[in-house]
């Protein structure tokens, strides 16, 4: 894990459909390199490092912990599962279900000050996240 003290610039919060992405060698990693050289901070959440393993296929494996090893782990404490809580209890009362996954993901960028880079920017339709759709699948 990257050291958050040393992060310069912004953070970047990578959904697991960019991460998949960049594991397969489409058009993300090339986003990923200019992060880094812009001095932005892409990081992701345990969430996402669960979702990914959970479809990896087995010749991914040592390129996704790598890839998970040069990433800044967002945490997941009180802040967020409040906030996550309330975005799905207000967007439910609208008739919109959310997940919870997404909620959590979206809440620790929030907490975090970092942008949301994913491929199903429908899915994050929270108040006051920034979202920043990266294609995938191309």
């Amino acid at each position: 894990m990257i050291d958050a003290g040393r992060a310069s610039g912004v953070r970047v919060l990578l959904d697991t459909t960019v991460l998949i992405d960049i594991l397969r060698g489409r058009p993300a990693g090339d986003r990923l390199m200019d992060l880094r050289r812009n001095g932005d901070q892409p990081c992701t959440t345990a969430i996402n490092v669960e979702e990914v393993a959970r479809g990896l296929r087995p010749r991914e494996r040592s390129a996704a912990s790598r890839l998970i090893a040069g990433l800044e782990i967002l945490p997941l404490g009180s802040p967020a599962g409040w906030r996550a809580g309330v975005w799905r209890q207000e967007h439910a009362g609208h008739g919109i279900t959310l997940s919870q996954a997404d909620c959590l993901i979206a809440a620790a960028a929030f907490e975090a000050g970092a942008q949301l880079a994913t491929g199903n920017p429908r899915d994050f339709p929270m108040a006051g996240l920034s979202v920043d759709h990266w294609p995938v699948g191309e």
